[in-house]
């Protein structure tokens, strides 16, 4: 027993913040090892937009590692706390989003985290299934559960407090809905990110008012985006998205810094530890180099979504045009019409679905990330001389312009 417990203890610390409390996970795990009943572990996602990037699967693959060591996951989709939106690291009231764009996107979850969790052990859930059951009188009974002056403590609700902000009442009942979820799934584990360590520990509270023993909660960290110093969001530009075509996916992966990506490996591999460990050793003494290991993972990642097949093209992709300096044949075309001499730049790229706004390709443009036939575009508005020109946005995105 002692060594299975050790190497469950070691992976699930693989990457983890925090675990709160260790204590009680080494008692529960004993415990199922003893009586082989597996412990029901809890993730939750609010379906609040409709794809996932490489930060949710962080979460994801800390559940994955649970499935692996015989446990029971439940992917629990707030479909009912969707509606309300988590408070949770906003310095303003969110927007609702209606029935119909939150049951859209948690169908999107459902065929997305199967790239990394097995479809045959995982239980997907609603939070609906109970919440719209519970009865006004039950929920007045939750809201007793907890006070205002100990909502208030808590960081995001202290600063828009203090800077006299609008705190909605419907936002003091999401973290008192998510313990409920807790309460209902009879979790034993929570996982969460660190913004969230809130939300969880107000989970195990919860469960001890209801009569049931207290989830360990076990926080990961927030994966930084490609800038390697914001988390990873789509709002900020600097996400890896899990359904971005394979080319796009790995490119982005290889523009990680090579210290970021040991973070990726950790956080994001399935090599364990050591070998990780040797790859980094490796790199110190000079016989790996740091663009073959980040080709590794990059490699490893697309494949575990789009598959062995679509990674190596994506692979030979990227060499081919950034070892050879070749533009790829494939590249998307924006036909001008015969009596166009100039195009706006910002209007063209955007479009062309390069970038989502002109204001971005604006800025890009300032920054000098925008080259037409391998010159930097200075002004928002060309001249077209050759039939054919190709902008280049960055390092992984192309355009033709052709003439009609």
């Amino acid at each position: 027993m002692e060594q299975d417990l050790r190497k469950a203890m070691e992976l699930i610390h693989r990457g983890a913040a925090e675990v709160i409390d260790e204590n009680e996970l080494e008692g529960k795990l004993k415990r199922a090892i003893k009586t082989g009943i597996s412990l029901r572990i809890k993730a939750g996602f609010d379906p609040t937009a409709p794809d996932l990037h490489l930060g949710h699967t962080v979460l994801i693959q800390k559940m994955k590692h649970f499935q692996d060591l015989g446990h029971r996951v439940m992917f629990l989709i707030g479909d009912f706390t969707g509606l309300i939106g988590d408070p949770s690291g906003k310095s303003e009231t969110r927007p609702t989003l209606t029935p119909q764009q939150v049951q859209e996107n948690a169908r999107t979850y459902k065929e997305q985290i199967f790239k990394v969790l097995d479809s045959k052990k995982t239980e997907v859930i609603f939070n609906s299934a109970w919440m719209q059951e519970i009865k006004p009188i039950e929920m007045i009974r939750l809201c007793a559960k907890h006070s205002v002056a100990r909502m208030l403590e808590r960081d995001d609700f202290k600063k828009r407090f203090q800077a006299q902000k609008s705190i909605g009442i419907h936002e003091f009942i999401y973290p008192l809905i998510q313990g409920y979820d807790s309460v209902a799934m009879k979790a034993d584990v929570e996982l969460g990110g660190t913004d969230q360590t809130f939300n969880l520990l107000l989970g195990r509270h919860i469960q001890k008012e209801y009569g049931q023993e207290p989830q360990v909660v076990i926080t990961m960290p927030l994966l930084e985006g490609l800038d390697g110093v914001q988390k990873m969001s789509k709002s900020l530009g600097n996400y890896i998205g899990i359904t971005e075509p394979p080319r796009d996916m790995f490119g982005k992966l290889m523009s990680v810094s090579d210290d970021l990506m040991f973070r990726y490996f950790e956080l994001l591999s399935s090599l364990d530890l050591d070998e990780i460990k040797g790859l980094g050793d490796g790199i110190a003494d000079g016989r790996l180099h740091p663009k073959d290991v980040k080709t590794r993972l990059a490699q490893e990642l697309v494949e575990r979504f789009h598959g062995a097949q679509a990674a190596e093209v994506a692979k030979a992709d990227f060499e081919a045009q950034f070892s050879r300096g070749e533009v790829p044949d494939d590249i998307p075309e924006f036909k001008l019409f015969p009596d166009e001499k100039t195009i706006y730049v910002p209007r063209v790229l955007k479009e062309a679905g390069l970038v989502e706004s002109t204001s971005e390709a604006r800025r890009l443009i300032k920054q000098g990330a925008v080259s037409i036939d391998g010159n930097k575009v200075k002004s928002e508005e060309i001249e077209v001389q050759a039939l054919q020109a190709v902008l280049k946005v960055g390092k992984r995105r192309f355009l033709r312009v052709v003439s009609l």
